[in-house]
């Protein structure tokens, strides 16, 4: 399937809020009002806990059939007891092969594949490798995906309609892709800086998978979930960075009047559905959302406060530039050694 449309992302062409009717306050079920997923079908990496969980559910709830990757086969089976229509399968991100199994055994289903919501992640870890020596975040969070996403390719064009959805950060603003050293091979580990770097990957990944694949009907977003309470994304993080970022205190609690600002788990698991799902973003496609809409350009002109997490808003132009989109596709094909042509 080829369409007609050229528009696409690069250098944040089509970075701007389109007035979608929901604010930070939307829910996963207020935005899949009227969705109607029946005969789809979805994969969602890391859905058996936080939001990737509450986006099982929603999507479920909507008639689509899941299929939930998953490196703790028990947990996901615990967590996912009860819903409907969810199927749970071994996956490793930092493990090449496992990542090649599962999509092996997906393609042997024959079935289409509408949703790929890669939402799974880990956020400041100490320095950690895999087993090909890359930095255990930029791992993870991209090169794993975008592995899988290669992978599942022919499923994604078999649909003729899916979307693909990387659930990246406000983080990205920590870091720009450091394409001279990104496994920290010369210069001081930062954790910050890996996770910074892994989700402005995310970024540039949605813009450039958009630019090549909407020609075949598959279009990609990256969002910023928001900042939300009751996840365990930050599980491994040291104190001091949360105490360093002013929203907790000396006891490592976090202060109470940060805490009423944080999104519940449904406020959090919104936009990504909007992004799946929504008829709002019809021909748009290789955009950064927040908020369940698409968010604004950061040219430096808006004002951040940790302590305040309503206001961690905004794209970073690095972050959809055209040039590092381009430059972080070739680089992932050579770090995973998996060509991806899309075509």
């Amino acid at each position: 399937m080829k369409t007609q449309e050229t528009t696409d992302n690069y250098n944040g062409t089509l970075q701007q809020p389109i007035g979608s009717g929901f604010t930070a306050f939307s829910t996963s079920t207020e935005v899949m009002q009227g969705i109607d997923l029946s005969g789809k079908n979805a994969i969602v990496t890391g859905g058996y806990a936080g939001i990737g969980l509450e986006t099982v559910k929603a999507l479920s709830n909507a008639g689509a059939k899941v299929t939930v990757p998953a490196r703790d086969i028990s947990k996901a089976t615990k967590n996912l007891e009860g819903i409907k229509n969810v199927t749970v399968q071994r996956l490793d991100l930092m493990d090449a092969a496992s990542i090649d199994a599962f999509a092996r055994q997906f393609l042997e289903s024959n079935a289409p594949l509408h949703l790929l919501i890669n939402n799974a992640g880990i956020m400041w870890v100490p320095l950690q490798r895999d087993t090909r020596g890359y930095e255990s975040q930029l791992s993870t969070n991209h090169l794993g995906h975008f592995q899988l996403t290669a992978r599942l390719w022919p499923a994604l064009k078999q649909a003729k309609h899916a979307r693909v959805i990387n659930v990246s950060s406000f983080g990205h603003q920590m870091a720009p892709f450091n394409f001279k050293d990104p496994n920290f091979k010369h210069r001081e580990y930062e954790t910050l800086q890996g996770y910074g770097q892994s989700k402005t990957a995310n970024n540039l990944f949605a813009v450039e998978l958009d630019r090549r694949g909407k020609h075949f009907g598959v279009r990609a977003y990256a969002l910023h979930p928001g900042s939300v309470n009751g996840t365990d994304l930050g599980r491994v993080a040291p104190m001091a960075l949360f105490q360093q970022m002013g929203t907790h205190d000396a006891n490592g609690d976090i202060y109470p009047e940060v805490a009423r600002t944080l999104k519940t788990i449904p406020q959090g698991a919104a936009t990504s559905l909007w992004c799946a799902t929504s008829p709002q973003l019809e021909g748009i496609g290789g955009v950064y959302c927040e908020n369940s809409d698409i968010a604004d350009l950061d040219r430096g002109d808006l004002d951040h406060q940790y302590d305040q997490p309503g206001t961690l808003r905004g794209v970073k132009p690095y972050s959809v530039d055209g040039a590092n989109a381009a430059q972080l596709w070739d680089l992932s094909e050579k770090l995973t050694g998996v060509t991806f042509t899309a075509d």
